[in-house]
Formats: C-alpha cells, structure tokens, sequence
C-alpha cells in the first residue's frame, strides 16, 4: 500500500477537506454489498461514529471483498470525498485496502443488538459496543474533570494504597488479601490464624477508603484529593451496592464546615455533565 500518515476517523468527520487522500485504520461495523458497490462502515475507537467506505467491487477482487466482516480489521486508502448519502458528510472512496485481520462468522456482536446478559459471556468485547464504549468515554470526561476541578483549587492528587491492614473506621466488610494456602492455614490455639508465613506478616485486606492516608497527607501539602478504587464486601445486591468503586475524597487542613460545603457545591457543579 501507498505510505499514508493515518487520520483518525474523529478528526475525519470533525475537520477532513473532501479532495484529500487519505489512510484510515479500524473494525468492520456493518458491511452491505451489491454486485458494483460494497459498503463498509469502519470504526476505529476514536469516536462513536462511523466512516462509510465506499468499494468499487470491479476494481478489487470479490472474495477479497466477502471477507470484510463485522470485526475484521482494516487499513484503506483512498480519497475523501462529500458523501451524497444521508447520515454522514464525507466518506471514503477506497482505492487500496489491507486486511489486518480477519474475522469469521462466529463473531459474537453481530449487527442485531446483544442483551446486557449475553455481554457478561463476551466481557473481552464488550468495549467494542456503543452501550460501553459511551459509559467509557462518559467516564473518561468525568474523571478529566475531577482532576482539573481539584487541580485549579491548588489540590495535590494523593495516592492512598489499595492493600492496607487498615480498616478504616469500620467502613464496611474487607476483602482480604494473602499469599498463604487457603487449604492448609495455620492456627493458634485459639483458632486464630497464624500470619507468621504471609507475605505481609499479618492480616491485609483490600482498601474501603484512602480517608486515614489522605489526612496525613493534607497535614504535609495542605490540600490534596484521593481518586481511586476502594472495594466493599457486603454481600448486598442492590444496585447501590458494589464490589469495586472509585471514590473521590477530598482532605483539607484548617477547613470548617462551611469551607467543605463551599468545596462541595463548587465541585457538583464543575463535575456535573
């Protein structure tokens, strides 16, 4: 194929010029063909969008074409040009493709939709869907502006530990972490277990907050934030209840009540989307 610099298909749909050659890179969405023209709808991550491109089938060969299917990974040059279809201001009309990858028909995210449960037994997939691919790109917006929100305020992102002997409080049920044989614990006369042989030495669990660490930090940089997963093992199955959150916990010194109200309003109103 003709080196071209590859263009997302973001910045395509955002700034491309009709008249320019160009190389895109991405998964097969949908493919629709008839004897002259196969239509190929590619995605490449960068948006939820797709880019249509446009095959002329006399010009490639027609079992080469067959084995674009949904998943199948593509690189294609060609030009782009303003799209006379509707849905979509530009597209490309190839004139060289490369298979990177094939896919056959067992692929599980077929052009019909998938259930939620269906989804937990393809979970490697799941980001390719619309459904999880917006939750992820919502999350990613969301966490840019827990961190510029703090960041402007003068806070310093802490990071707390994730394994800690520390209950916290009493926060909620831990999850427990070690390097013993489960099947073969050691214990004292009193039935407690012996962490002579753990790695740690002695019992270590699964943070439920990084509250106790972000106070101690704030004594040394004033102000600072966790943001980070904390882990809860209630056996509660609601849909308020989780295994694993992130959890955003601000600790400033010499703060009142009404300094943390303050901090609290101003950040759902900068966080909010």
């Amino acid at each position: 194929m003709k080196p071209i610099k590859r263009t997302r298909i973001s910045d395509l749909l955002k700034n491309g010029q009709a008249g320019v050659e160009v190389n895109v890179r991405g998964w097969v969405r949908t493919r629709r063909s008839s004897k002259q023209v196969a239509f190929v709808a590619l995605n490449d991550g960068s948006t939820i969008n797709n880019v249509q491109v446009v095959i002329d089938i006399d010009k490639f060969d027609e079992e080469f074409v067959k084995q674009f299917t949904t998943g199948a990974c593509l690189s294609v040059n060609g030009m782009l040009v303003e799209s006379i279809g509707g849905g979509q201001a530009v597209e490309i009309q190839a004139t060289e493709i490369e298979l990177l990858g094939a896919c056959d028909n067992t692929y599980p995210l077929q052009k019909n939709g998938q259930t939620m449960e269906f989804m937990r037994t393809v979970a490697h997939l799941r980001p390719r869907t619309n459904t999880f691919g917006a939750v992820f790109r919502i999350r990613h917006n969301m966490a840019y502006a827990i961190h510029k929100f703090f960041h402007d305020k003068g806070f310093y992102y802490f990071h707390t530990p994730l394994i800690t002997a520390s209950d916290c409080e009493g926060a909620g049920q831990m999850f427990q972490v070690t390097t013993m044989n489960l099947y073969d614990l050691k214990k004292d006369e009193n039935g407690s277990i012996i962490y002579d042989n753990d790695f740690f030495g002695k019992q270590a669990s699964l943070t439920v907050s990084g509250q106790l660490e972000g106070e101690l930090a704030a004594t040394a940089l004033g102000a600072i934030y966790t943001f980070g997963p904390t882990f809860r093992a209630e056996n509660s199955n609601t849909p308020r209840h989780l295994a694993e959150f992130w959890m955003i916990e601000p600790e400033v010194a010499f703060n009142d009540i009404f300094d943390n109200m303050e901090l609290a309003e101003a950040s759902k109103s900068a966080i909010s989307i």
